[in-house]
């Protein structure tokens, strides 16, 4: 039981991947999740004082930075809650890893996305494919949206291995 927070935020994370890449839409309620967890489970794991205000200071400054992306159009919403919800989880000493990964994870999905995007425009249809023309024309037309929820999962993830949970609980 002391050990269910390393597996909470990770499994939330894959979660809003998982959404974000189904619908392009990152829940409000797995947001709030997120966050609302964070409470409970370092109360439970007797997080001392000190590593808990560094969380708080983490989560507030990535809920800004995820609003100035908001803001300018380079995130969606969901986007910079999910951002400022796992940064609670990280605490202000591990927010550049987190970022870092995320930024990286996400420059990698951008060039998928866009890939797929160019692959889908050249897309003929012919002979047994006709009955999904519909489908494809819809897909050639639609703008390259990245769900960015997977860069997010994926650079929480790579950095979650060096954050307190990991190294003062396990």
């Amino acid at each position: 039981m002391h050990n269910l927070p390393v597996y909470i935020l990770p499994t939330l994370l894959i979660a809003a991947a998982l959404g974000d890449v189904m619908s392009l839409r990152i829940p409000n309620w797995l947001t709030l999740l997120t966050a609302a967890l964070f409470f409970p489970a370092a109360l439970l794991t007797g997080m001392p004082l000190m590593e808990f205000e560094s969380h708080l200071i983490a989560g507030a400054l990535l809920f800004l930075i995820g609003y100035l992306l908001f803001a300018f159009g380079i995130f969606g919403g969901g986007d910079g809650k999910l951002m400022a919800a796992a940064g609670l989880w990280f605490g202000v000493s591990k927010i550049i890893p987190f970022l870092f990964y995320t930024a990286f994870a996400g420059g990698a999905l951008a060039v998928v996305v866009i890939a797929w995007s160019l692959f889908m425009m050249s897309w003929e249809i012919e002979g047994d494919a006709a009955p999904f023309a519909g489908l494809a024309r819809k897909l050639r037309t639609m703008a390259p949206s990245v769900p960015y929820g997977v860069a997010l999962a994926v650079g929480g993830i790579l950095a979650f291995k060096d954050t307190w949970w990991m190294n003062g609980l396990v």
